[in-house]
């Protein structure tokens, strides 16, 4: 099952921590994503929460935790690691997961563009929190979609070819998070929340044959050397 991910509401605010916490991350990742860290006053985010300084301490430390955390709390891809490289799942299942979860954020609109934005800004004013997320969001994940490949290639050494075939899927995942204005523009239909599933299993039948074209290509080599050996026999 893959993450869930928490919604505005329009109900009255419970009182119980959680909620809190929730409303704390929501508030912060709109206003971080539209001001950048320095310019977002720990005030502002929790008047947008409905709560006060205080509650930031409490759950957060400070406000560079709280930033770090939306980040990581919301749409953090690190939890997507063991949802799509758990072992045993065959490759096609390990490639829906992988695509369902990095596109699920897409269903609720506002987060996706507002999570992106925020990734926007720390490329281009990097922060503290830079480093980290290119470990658990870049790395991390890469890695665990490599090693996803090399067990179905069966190539026991993670090569350059791997890590261009890994980043190659994540980069269809990268066109539908970036270019939403685009799609929004060319063909609308294909932009819309419910549109995401069968982007989903559709970006699944591309991996699969990307994976192929790399087996064909790995296999051309011993192939051809078969056939040299045949005919100087």
């Amino acid at each position: 099952m893959a993450p869930s991910f928490p919604q505005a509401s329009s109900r009255a605010p419970r009182s119980d921590g959680a909620d809190t916490r929730a409303r704390l991350l929501l508030a912060a990742l709109q206003l971080f994503s539209e001001r950048g860290f320095a310019q977002t006053p720990v005030r502002a985010i929790a008047e947008a929460a409905g709560t006060n300084v205080a509650a930031i301490a409490y759950h957060f430390s400070d406000k560079a935790g709280l930033y770090t955390a939306t980040f990581h709390e919301l749409l953090g891809s690190h939890a997507l690691i063991p949802h799509f490289s758990a072992p045993g799942l065959g490759l096609e299942e390990a490639l829906r997961r992988y695509f369902e979860g990095f596109l699920e954020p897409l269903k609720h609109d506002d987060l996706g563009r507002q999570s992106l934005r925020l990734h926007m800004r720390e490329l281009l004013e990097p922060t503290h929190v830079w480093p980290e997320v290119i470990e658990r969001e870049c790395r991390a994940p890469h890695l665990a979609l490599a090693r996803v490949l090399c067990r179905h290639l069966g190539v026991r050494r993670m090569d350059a070819e791997v890590h261009a075939l890994a980043f190659s899927i994540a980069s269809l995942v990268m066109q539908m998070w970036t270019q939403r204005d685009a799609l929004e523009a060319i063909a609308p239909q294909l932009a819309r929340p419910a549109a995401v599933d069968a982007w989903a299993r559709r970006l699944t039948g591309y991996a699969l044959a990307m994976v192929q074209a790399e087996t064909l290509r790995r296999q051309a080599p011993r192939s051809a050397a078969r056939k040299r050996k045949k005919a100087t026999a």
